[in-house]
């Protein structure tokens, strides 16, 4: 049967200490028994194997006043029991002055009491040493949480850089158009991303897309929805499929992409075609906010259109609008991001003053993009994209 703890009883008269070594043993502990202070070695710290100390007050040939040094630099973690053959005063505050906790006289008569003593001795001991434990394994376990977060950030940061190079040039100049964008990502990687290029001389296809939720998961819809335009844009020029310059189609063949992904991942977007020799925009909304917004000399307005997002349901219904655009415009299209930093508390609000901001500062997009604060933005509550298309006559 294992010993309930380990004593270390400590006394210059051996014979006395075999005694008490012989009762405490009776009691189901493991006894050392010290008698020479002077030299002999024993570890009375933190990671001592002692559970409790019996020691007496005062031996012939060492003074605890003189070892209290040294006890301080052993760090006793051990708690102790004093025993001396009388209670005076002065043998009493000796032992309060070592940290004893508990002072018994000799001969002890309440041998139960002194049972109990040793007991939560090394009760406390046990705790004490499970208490060291468990720190010992919550730090261990917080430098290898933090060792995996560092790798998490590597990725991430790994991941951004990949995620700006697959972004379009910006300015694009087109003759008369000028195409720009921005993206500011509320972690290192973004679920909201536009992208544009050109279809042949006449044409260029651009999309806005908002996918749901943040971090890699979404920003990994956004590597999908590239790699669809992409792909769609070589189908036109090797294999003559006009799917690219049909925004209905071009969300028809996202949203079963994204809802055969199968990871619970939608996208609301904006995706449009840009006539530039008959300077006409056709285009389709699926679910998207802020609506994209055309300012001209007639100011600025929303322009309307009704879908669902992608991804949510394999019957989703998308519609096209086409429009003649001014010889002069700016066209912006905003991730719903912009709304979380924009002042007023109502989305209705919001609207409003977005489209006011437009209304007053409609000369460039950088303009625009310091009346809004996106370059005072370090870190934004949700991703925030935005897509210009300029013309000027």
């Amino acid at each position: 049967m294992a010993a309930k703890g380990n004593v270390l009883i400590l006394d210059d008269d051996p014979a006395r200490a075999e005694a008490l070594a012989g009762q405490v043993a009776s009691l189901g502990y493991a006894t050392e028994v010290v008698t020479d202070m002077l030299h002999t070695e024993f570890q009375l710290g933190a990671e001592s194997e002692y559970d409790v100390v019996l020691s007496e007050t005062e031996f012939k040939d060492f003074s605890w006043s003189e070892a209290r040094p040294f006890l301080r630099e052993m760090k006793v973690q051990v708690p102790a029991i004093m025993f001396s053959d009388r209670a005076d005063a002065g043998r009493i505050l000796t032992a309060l002055r070592l940290g004893a906790v508990d002072f018994f006289v000799r001969p002890v008569e309440d041998t139960e009491a002194l049972a109990k003593s040793i007991e939560r001795c090394v009760r406390q001991r046990h705790m004490r040493r499970e208490l060291q434990q468990s720190q010992r394994r919550l730090e261990a376990a917080n430098n290898e949480l933090r060792a995996t977060v560092k790798v998490l950030e590597q990725d991430q940061q790994a991941g951004r850089q990949v995620q700006l190079r697959m972004l379009p040039t910006t300015p694009l100049v087109l003759d008369d158009y000028v195409i720009s964008h921005t993206v500011i990502p509320s972690l290192y990687l973004s679920g909201d991303f536009t992208d544009y290029f050109t279809v042949g001389e006449q044409f260029v296809t651009f999309f806005m897309a908002d996918v749901s939720g943040h971090g890699s998961s979404s920003a990994f819809a956004t590597v999908l929805l590239k790699n669809l335009f992409a792909r769609k844009r070589s189908d036109f020029l090797r294999l003559h499929d006009d799917a690219v310059l049909s925004p209905i189609s071009m969300l028809r063949h996202a949203n079963k992409e994204l809802h055969g992904l199968g990871a619970g991942k939608f996208a609301t977007m904006v995706v449009g075609l840009l006539d530039m020799e008959q300077n006409t925009l056709l285009y389709s909304v699926a679910g998207h906010l802020p609506q994209p917004v055309l300012v001209s000399s007639a100011g600025a307005q929303y322009l309307g259109g009704e879908g669902s997002a992608v991804g949510l349901s394999d019957d989703a219904v998308y519609e096209e609008r086409m429009i003649d655009l001014p010889e002069s415009f700016m066209l912006a299209l905003f991730s719903d991001g912009i709304l979380e930093i924009l002042p007023p508390k109502d989305l209705l609000e919001k609207e409003k003053y977005f489209l006011d901001v437009f209304e007053q500062t409609a000369e460039s997009p950088e303009e625009l993009v310091t009346r809004l604060g996106l370059d005072r933005v370090e870190t934004a509550p949700d991703d925030i994209a935005a897509l210009f298309i300029s013309k000027r006559a």
